[in-house]
């Protein structure tokens, strides 16, 4: 294991000289008052399409993290899996113990393990037809469509179709869209879209193989 010198300052981190507290409390007052009115001035209640992509880990996470979130509020959820499912993961064995969720794992692994495209289309295909289920049924109140944006990269799935489907759903569904090269036209029709940032990665960088609980 690797491990930072503590006497190395972190290229991202700035630690702050000479902070007045008097004045510091001045800046966070006056943002109190700016935040406060943004969330006053926010009140739409509607369903939200959030992206996240980028080359960073944590895509996969985050959206799972948004789950239990939802399943806190006793909100139904739906996951649907795009080419993952060559082997299985802590997400899936735990959310499958969970009540309210409808958990679905479509994909058959990795494009480079299947070497296959029409039997990787045949299996987006599969997938895209059980997550419209989800879709169209407003009782689900978060549906997490995992790499979806593999399989648009791909071509395995038609995006038009694609973006339909997500304008067509209810009204107060939230959606969670995830994975690398999110498509432009699904990045304009999204509310939020976050793009992870590699600064450093255990796999890559160090030869580390995959982790239960990190991974896994």
């Amino acid at each position: 294991m690797t491990h930072t010198s503590p006497t190395t300052p972190s290229p991202t981190t700035q630690t702050p000289k000479n902070v007045d507290p008097e004045r510091h409390a001045r800046r966070m007052a006056a943002k109190q008052r700016i935040m406060a009115e943004r969330i006053a001035s926010a009140d739409k209640e509607q369903g939200v399409l959030l992206v996240l992509t980028g080359p960073g880990k944590g895509k996969s996470s985050s959206g799972f993290g948004m789950l239990a979130r939802a399943l806190g509020h006793d909100m139904k959820v739906g996951v649907v899996q795009f080419i993952k499912g060559a082997f299985s993961t802590g997400e899936e064995a735990f959310y499958r113990r969970q009540p309210g969720v409808a958990f679905h794992v479509m994909g058959e692994g990795y494009t480079w393990d299947t070497q296959d495209r029409e039997r990787d289309v045949t299996a987006a295909e599969a997938a895209w037809d059980k997550a419209r289920e989800l879709l169209q049924d407003p009782d689900i109140a978060l549906v997490l469509l995992d790499e979806l944006n593999i399989a648009l990269r791909y071509g395995y799935l038609d995006l038009d179709r694609v973006l339909d489907d997500l304008q067509a759903r209810p009204a107060m569904q939230h959606v969670v869209v995830t994975g690398r090269h999110a498509p432009q036209a699904l990045i304009e029709l999204a509310d939020t879209v976050t793009e992870m940032k590699v600064v450093k990665h255990a796999f890559k960088d160090q030869g580390i193989k995959a982790q239960k609980g990190i991974e896994l």
